[in-house]
């Protein structure tokens, strides 16, 4: 949509958005042939390169949308379109107008995105978690010259961003949106400090 939905009201953005998927470029789809596809609007909300902002969010709308991607006429159904060039994308299509009146799916949307005008997170729960994920995923990655050096118990990733977040937070800050990524310097720091014992002076 070109224009901001906080700038236009319910009726407006209905209207702006059914039938937005003909004006794609490059794009067919394989529901067109259904009797009211000028009814309809696509919309996506994350793809392959998606940071944990946009993955949080766009599981918040499906979550909120699930009650009426149900049934045999459902006026929700996903979407997952994809490209040998750049990979997926994923989102919705929502039936818009329904009997001449916008459909509460599509009301419903509106308002997640209005929302999302305001501030950028549905759920800041469901993002810190995420924040929190990667950055545990991210430990072991940073990690991987390093942890054969050491003896490490079974929830060292935990440990270490326990320590890492109580001595130095700076290393699991959030970068481009994907999650802390320490340096070895203080994932070495972490392990001695933490006591995890040099793996070659361990005598079997």
């Amino acid at each position: 949509m070109a224009t901001r939905l906080g700038e236009l009201t319910l009726e407006e953005a209905a209207q702006q958005a059914a039938g937005n998927w003909k004006s794609f470029d490059h794009f067919v789809w394989f529901r067109q042939d259904i009797e009211d596809a000028d009814d309809w609007c696509i919309i996506y909300n994350q793809h392959r390169d998606s940071g944990l902002m946009d993955e949080s969010n766009a599981r918040v709308i499906e979550r909120e949308l699930t009650t009426f991607a149900e049934g045999n006429d459902p006026d929700v159904v996903p979407e997952r379109h994809d490209h040998y060039l750049v990979g997926w994308i994923e989102g919705f299509s929502i039936r818009v107008f329904k009997d001449g009146e916008v459909t509460p799916a599509f009301a419903r949307y509106f308002d997640l995105q209005n929302a999302l005008e305001d501030y950028a997170l549905l759920d800041d729960e469901d993002y810190s978690r995420r924040e929190y994920e990667a950055t545990i995923e991210n430990i072991a990655d940073c990690a991987w010259r390093l942890k054969h050096d050491y003896d490490l118990p079974e929830d060292w990733q935990q440990a270490v961003y326990s320590w890492l977040s109580d001595n130095d937070c700076s290393e699991i800050e959030n970068v481009d949106d994907k999650g802390g990524y320490p340096s070895e310097d203080s994932l070495r720091n972490a392990f001695e400090s933490l006591g995890y014992g040099n793996a070659e002076a361990i005598v079997v």
